[in-house]
């Protein structure tokens, strides 16, 4: 589920029975959406100033403009992948600012700790989502960034380079939200203009935003061993590498990634995974 950061995302919940909840800052407002049924018919009702652009978009959430055709398998796992998930759609949510803070908390740590970082966020500073989705948060405006103090940064595990990061995108929220509006090659280009975006927080922005199917991921940590270990059994490659290996899947490599993911298992790991300490108050 590319949308949601972790099982304990305050802007996204799965219900037992597999209702989607999702909360939202829409350029219309905050807004909530649920989702139900099944891959042949879905309901989804919408609250709060941002639900009747949340229902105008849900096609396009929904993989409605992507074009699963437009792929052609070129390996034997990556066709076996394709065979088990024929009907997998890139979601395009429209929304480029509420992709990319998540991104940026994102940079350089482990999965857990960007997880940990955008749940405490959300839950001290975001504010409680329109209608019945208990205990979900919308994710503040640009005052509401602005007014998050430095120690809740901190505790969140969140530095100076990635908070001002934050804050200088949520200044400019509008004017990266109407970057949905440009190809994603172009919009790519936009984002990283702005201090403390590079090519790996903007492909995974425009993987959301945009439902881009060839932003592939550069500069990861995991992925280019990800997917050379699936292709090739080699445990360890560079983006160099990652980016030969999908060369035949030029316009449709993040399709090709994604897929791999679903299907492939990593390279054995050596070691167990470090812990991170929460800071703790000092008088």
């Amino acid at each position: 589920m590319p949308l949601r950061r972790g099982p304990g995302d305050p802007a996204f919940r799965v219900d037992a029975d597999g209702t989607f909840w999702r909360a939202s800052r829409t350029p219309a407002g905050p807004g909530t959406l649920r989702l139900r049924g099944s891959a042949a018919a879905m309901e989804a009702e919408a609250w709060g100033p941002g639900a009747e652009w949340l229902l105008d978009t849900l096609p396009a959430l929904l993989g409605d403009g992507d074009d699963p055709a437009a792929f052609t398998p070129r390996h034997r796992i990556v066709h076996a992948a394709h065979r088990r998930h024929p009907g997998l759609r890139l979601t395009r949510t429209g929304l480029v600012l509420e992709a990319l803070i998540p991104s940026v908390l994102e940079q350089k740590v482990t999965t857990a700790e960007a997880y940990r970082a955008w749940r405490l966020l959300l839950l001290q500073h975001g504010e409680p989502a329109p209608g019945p989705a208990d205990r979900m948060r919308v994710m503040p405006d640009a005052r509401g960034w602005a007014r998050v103090p430095s120690w809740d940064w901190h505790c969140a595990g969140v530095d100076d380079k990635r908070a001002s990061t934050v804050l200088r995108a949520a200044r400019l929220g509008p004017r990266l939200d109407a970057l949905t509006s440009l190809p994603p090659q172009e919009a790519g280009t936009r984002l990283q203009s702005v201090p403390g975006i590079g090519p790996w927080t903007a492909a995974e922005t425009l993987q959301r935003s945009h439902g881009a199917p060839d932003a592939v991921t550069v500069g990861d940590l995991h992925l280019p061993h990800h997917i050379g270990y699936a292709l090739t059994g080699a445990r360890r490659s560079d983006d160099a590498t990652m980016l030969d290996l999908l060369a035949p899947y030029a316009g449709q490599r993040h399709r090709a990634a994604r897929l791999i993911l679903l299907a492939a298992p990593s390279p054995p790991r050596h070691g167990p995974r470090l812990a991170p300490n929460p800071p703790t108050r000092h008088s």
